[in-house]
Order: structure tokens, then sequence, then C-alpha cells
């Protein structure tokens, strides 16, 4: 996602915030990392949920507490679903985009 033009400082502390609150609220959020690029152009985010029902908890956590200011701080433009992902989440994803992916082959540690 895009980084909105004189947004860095405010995406700068919106995000630990984010993470904070979602480590705290959130047990079945197994990873929430955001990478920004080098120029504070772009973000990655890379979440890990341990099923479809902690990821509708984050998104409710996120609708309620973050949207507004996530989406003036950043403009998404791509958003992949690895793995399993029950139909309400995909409901609830589509309006982004959201492509899913389902495992060819691999294995986590």
């Amino acid at each position: 996602m895009l980084v909105r033009d004189g947004c860095l400082d405010d995406a700068r502390a919106l995000v630990p915030e984010m993470v904070a609150a979602t480590r705290r609220d959130e047990p079945g959020a197994l990873t929430y990392e955001y990478f920004l690029s080098e120029d504070g152009s772009s973000c990655h985010i890379y979440e890990r949920y341990a099923d479809s029902q902690a990821v509708m908890a984050h998104l409710g956590n996120f609708g309620t507490h973050f949207a507004d200011r996530f989406m003036a701080c950043f403009e998404p433009t791509s958003l992949s679903v690895y793995g399993p992902a029950s139909n309400e989440v995909r409901d609830a994803l589509a309006g982004f985009g959201a492509t899913h992916l389902g495992l060819l082959a691999g294995f986590s540690r």
C-alpha cells in the first residue's frame, strides 16, 4: 500500500498504536508486522491469524478503532489472502479486492 503524501509522520504514530492494541486484545493474531520502504512511500503488512474467527475479530477491532485514521494515512493497493478463509472473511474482504490463494505445497515451522 502507499503512504499518502504528507502522512508519513501520522502513519509512524498510528502503526505502533495498532500493533499494541492487536497484540493486547487479539490472541488469535499470530503475526502482525508492518514494513516500510526506505523512502517512506510504501508499506507492506504481514498478518497471520489462527483461524477465520480471529480474522473477523481483527476486522471488527480495526473497523471500530482504526479504520478512519488508517485510510487517511494509507492507500491500499492489493490484498492477498493465503490459505483457507471462511465465506464470512471472503465477504468482509471483497471490497478490498482480495485475492485468495490456496496452499499448493510447503510448510511453516
